[in-house]
């Protein structure tokens, strides 16, 4: 089985947490008995229900993105009516 990444795991809802950690525990006991192809569908499942928290790091992502851009822009302007 493959953990989500720390920073999706952290955006899951508590709801979302709990189901994605009892179907890991799921997945790792089908693999312990050689169940590969059950535990495939159950990382299957695992990323259909990470998908709404990769989204929600997408999003963070573009704010940061658009706050790095603009913040320069905005104290630049504010300095330049200071001056005036």
């Amino acid at each position: 089985m493959r953990h989500a990444s720390v920073q999706v795991r952290a955006l899951l809802t508590e709801d979302e947490r709990g189901r994605y950690e009892k179907l890991f525990e799921v997945g790792k006991f089908l693999e312990s008995q050689n169940r590969h192809d059950l535990a495939y569908t159950i990382q299957r499942e695992l990323e259909t229900l990470i998908e709404p928290a990769i989204e929600r790091l997408q999003e963070k992502g573009k704010q940061r993105g658009n706050r790095d851009y603009l913040d320069p822009i905005v104290s630049r302007a504010h300095n330049n009516e200071e001056q005036l």
